[in-house]
């Protein structure tokens, strides 16, 4: 029997390590040497930083989805049959089918979703853009604002860490473009003491906010809405009325990780640079998955993809991971106005955000086209 690598998740990390995995051991997986499996929950492939482009109506919803079955190499045997319980003790998995799936090799890629039920009225009151769903009521209810005050608040942890920044400086462009600016009052909110975890982006952020009449509060960590008074209150014990609530809900992993013992909130301990999970030599964590203290976004997904397959392919030969991962992370940065700018750090060198410009914005909508080649693991 040949070696069997088995991947948990079919978002973009699951679908980078699996495709670039057939295209560096294609012949061996072609005799039967080695397979690999993707279980997913869904054969609808969605590029997630796109749905922060559907609510100001920049982007449409089909644009956003792809059969993941058209993604993944026809080598690579794709099940819907999501995961129910990993054993990472016994090499297997047991699907919400029933079915078991044994492996030598384990690649746990399930990711990260937004919680707004774990904030009181978050569900009822707010809006949020990291799900279909709710980027299209989100972009519903900007299509019938008319003016008021308009709060924005952030759980944590969340995933694509400058994701606030973007939704703000990007309403704002929206508002002036519809010409009601002026009636609306645009409140930030953060959790810790500056509008950025980033020292170098909430530096740069604030003049531009103030530029632009952006008013904001810091060590504001919410607690929960007011749903009937349109009341968003604070840990820290002060509250906002708002006229629309466009929230970043906190980020959990998926049940599976939590039910199956690990790792808390859904977080697995990994090893930073083998990424490795903690204590086993067969189990690779990508993507939002990891506890790794770095951003948990597309960029990570795609640049520890690059060092996880190397480690998994010399795994499966029977060697070591001695590929190591620096923790690299790219971001772009919508700043409105048709510009952006982008920060790009790793574990030892923190980020700069140079001005924006016309020219990142549109490198940016170009990657936004080209990301269907970055999921087959080809860019």
């Amino acid at each position: 029997m040949g070696k069997r690598i088995l991947v948990l998740g079919s978002g973009v990390a699951g679908s980078i390590v699996s495709n670039q995995i057939v295209r560096k051991i294609f012949k061996e997986l072609q005799t039967g040497d080695v397979s690999i499996t993707v279980l997913g929950t869904t054969d609808t492939h969605c590029y997630q930083p796109g749905w922060l482009y559907l609510p100001f109506d920049l982007v449409r919803n089909e644009e956003l989805k792809r059969s993941e079955r058209t993604i993944l190499d026809p080598l690579i045997n794709f099940i819907i049959d999501s995961a129910k319980l990993i054993d990472v003790k016994a090499n297997k998995v047991t699907g919400v089918s029933g079915k078991i799936y044994e492996y030598d090799v384990l690649v746990i890629a399930t990711g990260s979703v937004p919680r707004p039920d774990l904030i009181p009225g978050l569900s009822e009151a707010g809006h949020w853009f990291h799900t279909e769903e709710g980027a299209l009521k989100l972009q519903a209810a900007l299509r019938e604002f008319t003016g008021g005050k308009i709060v924005i608040a952030m759980g944590v942890p969340h995933k694509c860490p400058v994701a606030p920044i973007e939704v703000t400086l990007m309403l704002d462009d929206y508002l002036r473009k519809k010409g009601i600016r002026e009636k609306t009052d645009i409140f930030y909110t953060y959790p810790v003491g500056a509008v950025h975890t980033i020292p170098a982006v909430a530096k740069w952020a604030v003049p531009v906010f103030e530029e632009r009449g952006i008013r904001y509060e810091t060590f504001f960590n919410m607690k929960e809405v007011d749903v009937s008074k349109k009341m968003l209150s604070s840990l820290e014990g002060s509250s906002v009325e708002f006229d629309l609530l466009i929230s970043i809900p906190p980020h959990r992993g998926a049940s599976v990780i939590t039910e199956s013992g690990l790792g808390e909130g859904g977080w697995i301990p990994t090893n930073k640079q083998t990424l490795q999970m903690e204590g086993y030599k067969n189990v690779f964590v990508v993507g939002d998955t990891t506890n790794l203290p770095i951003s948990k976004a597309g960029s990570t997904a795609h640049f520890s993809a690059d060092i996880a397959v190397e480690n998994i392919i010399s795994v499966v030969r029977g060697g070591e991971a001695t590929h190591l991962y620096d923790g690299k992370v790219f971001c772009f940065i919508e700043t409105g106005k048709s510009q952006a700018t982008y920060i790009s750090f790793n574990y030892s060198n923190p980020p700069v955000p140079p001005p924006p410009t016309t020219t990142v914005h549109w490198m940016k909508l170009s990657y936004n086209r080209l990301y269907w080649l970055t999921a087959r693991g080809i860019l």
